[in-house]
Formats: C-alpha cells, sequence, structure tokens
C-alpha cells in the first residue's frame, strides 16, 4: 500500500466513502504525495508523452494560431499569454520561438503560468526562465487574454453517475476487505436520459475554468485553444489511470499513477457562450494541425537533418494516433475574426 492510499483509507474509516472527485484530487496534488508533487511524469522516463513532447510541430503551429489572432484583434499590447498545466514548460518555449517571428509580439507578452505543483514549476523555470507562476484561472489579470490548454481539463477531479431503477447513483471510492474499491453512493435527480447501468461524468471544475476564461476574453480579447482528448456530450466511464505507459487500476496505486477522464467538450462550449464569448465546435487534432500546415513544417524539418520529423507528424495527426481521439476547440471573442483553423459553432451545430 503506498502512503498516500493509506492517507485514504484512514479518511475514509473516519467519515465515509469519498467522491472520484476528491479521490483524484488527493492523488494528483497531495502536497507531499500527490502526482504531480512528486515526479516528473513525460515523456520515455515518466508515464505518458504529451504533443509538444512529441514534436516541436505541435508547440510552434499553436504559437502562430494565436499569433494570428493577436494580430486581426489589432495586437493588443501588453496582453496576457497563459498556459494553464504547463508540464515541462516545453509548449510555452515552442510558442514563444515562434511569436518571436511576429514583430512586437514576444516582447508585448506577460506570460503567465498557472501550475499548482512546486516541482513542476521548478522545471518551467529550468526552461523558461523566472517566469509567473499563478494558483488558478482566476488570478489571470483583467486584461488581453491569448491561452493554449494542451491536457489540462483531461486532469481536473471528476465525478461519476451510474443509473440503477431508482435514478442516477454516484459513484464513490470505498473499502472492503483487501483494500480500496468503488461503490455506490444513495440514487439522486439527474436531468439525464439514460438506460440502467449507463455512467456518465461530470467536471464542474473543466466547466468554471473554461467559463472564466471566457468571460475574460469575451470582456477584454484575446483567443484561447483548448486540446484534449474527448468528445462531445459523451457516456461511459473513461476514468483511467496511466503508470509507465500502460493503463492499470485507478485504485491500485494511489499518488503513483496519472488519472484522467476524457473530455466532454459540450458543456465546456455552453460555458463560453454563456459567458458572451464566440466559440468553435470541436475539430479533430490531425485536422486541424494539417489545416494549419503541420506537414509542410513536418517535411522542411526532415530536410533540415531532423530523422523523426515525419514519424512524429504522423504520431501527432493520424487517426490511429493522437490525430482523431483528442480534439482541439478555440474561444474568441464576438465580433472578431476567428482563431486561424476554426469556425463558430453555430455554423456546424449538427457537426459538433
Amino acid at each position: 500500500m503506498t502512503p498516500l492510499a493509506e492517507i485514504i483509507v484512514q479518511r475514509i474509516r473516519a467519515t465515509g466513502p469519498i467522491t472520484l472527485a476528491d479521490y483524484m484530487e488527493l492523488c494528483l496534488l497531495h502536497p507531499r504525495y500527490g502526482y504531480y508533487a512528486t515526479r516528473d511524469p513525460f515523456g520515455q522516463a515518466g508515464d505518458f508523452t504529451t504533443a509538444p513532447e512529441i514534436s516541436q510541430i505541435f508547440g510552434e503551429l499553436c504559437g502562430l494560431s494565436l499569433a494570428q489572432a493577436w494580430m486581426d484583434q489589432g495586437r493588443p499590447a501588453p496582453f496576457t499569454l497563459a498556459e494553464p498545466g504547463p508540464g515541462r514548460g516545453t509548449l510555452m518555449a515552442d510558442m514563444l520561438r515562434a511569436m518571436r517571428a511576429v514583430p512586437g509580439m514576444a516582447e508585448a507578452a506577460d506570460v503567465m503560468l498557472i501550475e499548482a505543483s512546486a516541482h513542476l514549476r521548478g522545471l518551467q523555470r529550468e526552461k523558461l526562465g523566472n517566469v509567473r507562476h499563478l494558483d488558478g484561472i482566476e488570478e489571470l489579470p483583467d486584461s488581453s487574454l491569448f491561452l493554449m490548454a494542451n491536457e489540462f481539463l483531461d486532469a481536473l477531479p471528476i465525478r461519476q453517475f451510474q443509473r440503477v431503477e431508482e435514478g442516477w447513483a454516484e459513484r464513490v471510492v470505498g473499502l472492503d476487505k483487501d483494500g480500496l474499491r468503488m461503490g455506490l453512493a444513495p440514487p439522486v435527480d439527474l436531468p439525464r436520459a439514460g438506460r440502467i447501468g449507463d455512467i456518465v461524468e461530470d467536471c464542474p471544475a473543466a466547466v468554471a475554468v473554461t467559463g472564466a476564461i471566457a468571460r475574460r476574453i469575451a470582456a477584454h480579447g484575446g483567443a484561447a485553444i483548448i486540446v484534449d482528448y474527448g468528445g462531445w456530450n459523451g457516456y461511459g466511464d473513461t476514468f483511467q489511470a496511466l503508470r509507465a505507459h500502460a493503463p492499470e487500476d485507478p485504485l491500485a496505486h494511489p499518488g503513483e499513477a496519472d488519472l484522467t477522464a476524457h473530455v466532454d467538450f459540450a458543456p465546456l462550449a455552453a460555458a463560453a457562450i454563456r459567458a458572451g464569448a464566440e466559440v468553435s465546435r470541436p475539430l479533430h487534432q490531425g485536422d486541424w494541425l494539417l489545416s494549419l500546415g503541420a506537414e509542410a513544417r513536418a517535411r522542411r524539418l526532415a530536410e533540415a537533418g531532423d530523422e523523426g520529423a515525419m514519424d512524429a507528424l504522423r504520431r501527432l495527426t493520424s487517426r490511429d494516433e493522437m490525430g482523431h481521439l483528442f480534439k482541439a476547440m478555440a474561444i474568441w471573442p464576438k465580433g472578431a475574426p476567428p482563431v486561424p483553423g476554426f469556425d463558430a459553432l453555430r455554423h456546424h451545430a449538427d457537426d459538433a
């Protein structure tokens, strides 16, 4: 049993079963034993590999997409350039390098990283220098905001509900003689249709974060690009753990595995619209990157001696790799041109 598992067991014995949201928050962010507090989880030596770690192509195209949105909105200066959950800082470094090709943009950017892990903050400073760190989205200033979020929302705590005869019962983490186990709380009423056994997931934190981002953009200008794996109005149990690049039981090693769930983009889009912003339909990551010129960039890198550039392009864009599982969605102010590669959700409601 891991040290964090012992803490969780003691809490359940004292106060009863806990929600998946509480379990995820403890496993990922416990100040001493939490997953992100104790390790560098990225790359081959870690537990998973994100798009920026596969190739600079991803970050460069994200940066150039935001750069075009910045120019389309009149080059506001200064402006906030933000990234929640910035990992090692690789994505921000690649975006800034691309933005330096746009006269005046990098100099006008006030870079802010939203990071809860003290360990990862140290890695980010090694990569980017003495950047400004924030604890949450709510600390972002009321100014023009250009934001990139890659694989951030999937790690936010979720709640799960399972359809039973009497309604929807929340899935909780409790105990049996062998340790942690999943169980069901008493049923409640939810405004969702479903058949017996169906599971739905709710991530209030993701909706709140998206709404806060969209409100700033609607009021002060800017743009946000959100990339994550997931879908639209999905059903099913997507709660998962990854350890050493392999899936495992999410209850097996608390604090030593990455815990995530698929992102439901439908409530995020609704939150952005309620906030007064324009929002795109979710696009397949592969389609979006290819529309921005990913193939041409990969070929130039290959011609310059990057032997892995074309393989990286395949991993980022192929439907059998990250190309279809991962989706990209953009937010921008009403009346402004769409973020490059996107168009407004209202024009494609049937395709979302």
